[in-house]
């Protein structure tokens, strides 16, 4: 498994990874990345058009032929990557660049690129318990563009495939509820322990915060209104109980297996993070289809015109 963030990288894992697999595994893990591809060349230059290689805050995998060329590309897709990382917005840009000999790219050509900016993933799942509907919903999350936290205080539920789901991180602690204030605004937390005592505890500490942007519940009609009554008696506003998703999961999707449990609760977890989406690539959308090919032509002009020479 990789971690950009992690910087755990070394040069063996450069060698094997190449773009498309560095490009699938970032998508997976919801990390920026940049890819980089020659869309057109001219003269003699190190690579055809078509080649690609994939950039990252910290490390950059396959090759565009190396020299002054890939060292520009580099430092272009990392300054986009810092603007991604503020405004998390996807873009697209060309640029050309003339392969001058006198700093060291003897070729004497030119080649023009075109740079996909793809921004962080910021949606953040949290699962409390690993029981058996847990189970069932860990493969289904980690199928999602999000980032996955599975908590339990025991080790033994989980299962030892867990480091297979690349967006899934497991954490093991003693006291889950004190676990709520490490994670970000606008999470989505499912809440299914073992312990109705738990369930309770996590899930005030997340209507405490306020910032939820889902809470989902599993629980019998009886033990809701038990939760009820007691948010209300510790001040709980009944603004915020009421954002409350208890019975969790869709109506429409019925069944008490722990398979049919977990398809319920995904398809509402996916119909409320769908929401988070335009927030989150706001401002991209004029660019998340691509460049269209009649644009192409005017772009590779503009970008000649203000060529960098190497």
């Amino acid at each position: 498994m990789i971690s950009d963030n992690n910087q755990s990288y070394n040069q063996d894992e450069n060698v094997k990874m190449n773009w498309i697999q560095a490009s699938s595994e970032f998508s997976k893990l919801g990390q920026s990345y940049v890819l980089v591809t020659i869309l057109g060349v001219a003269g003699s230059t190190p690579r055809n058009s078509g080649t690609k290689m994939v950039v990252t805050a910290n490390s950059s995998f396959d090759t565009i032929g190396g020299g002054h060329l890939e060292h520009k590309a580099i430092k272009h897709a990392k300054a986009l990557l810092q603007t991604a990382d503020k405004t998390n917005q996807n873009s697209q840009q060309i640029e050309h660049f003339n392969l001058g000999s006198q700093l060291g790219q003897c070729c004497g050509g030119s080649a023009s690129l075109l740079f996909e900016c793809f921004a962080a993933n910021t949606i953040n799942i949290v699962l409390f318990g690993a029981g058996h509907v847990g189970q069932a919903l860990i493969p289904i999350l980690a199928g999602l563009p999000c980032k996955v936290t599975w908590v339990d205080n025991r080790e033994e539920q989980f299962p030892a495939n867990v480091a297979q789901y690349h967006n899934v991180t497991k954490l093991l602690s003693e006291n889950p509820e004190e676990e709520v204030k490490h994670f970000p605004a606008n999470s989505l937390y499912i809440v299914m322990t073992h312990n109705h005592q738990l369930d309770f505890d996590i899930s005030f500490e997340i209507v405490k915060r306020e910032d939820f942007h889902y809470l989902g519940l599993i629980a019998s009609d009886t033990k809701w209104r038990r939760f009820n009554q007691r948010f209300t008696h510790r001040e709980v506003s009944q603004d915020v109980i009421d954002r409350i998703n208890c019975p969790i999961g869709l109506s429409q999707v019925p069944g008490k297996l722990p398979m049919e449990v977990a398809i319920s609760v995904a398809g509402e977890i996916v119909q409320n993070y769908q929401s988070l989406l335009p927030q989150i690539t706001k401002g991209a959308h004029s660019t998340a289809n691509g460049v269209h090919s009649k644009e192409v032509k005017s772009l590779i002009a503009q970008a000649q015109q203000k060529a960098t020479v190497l």
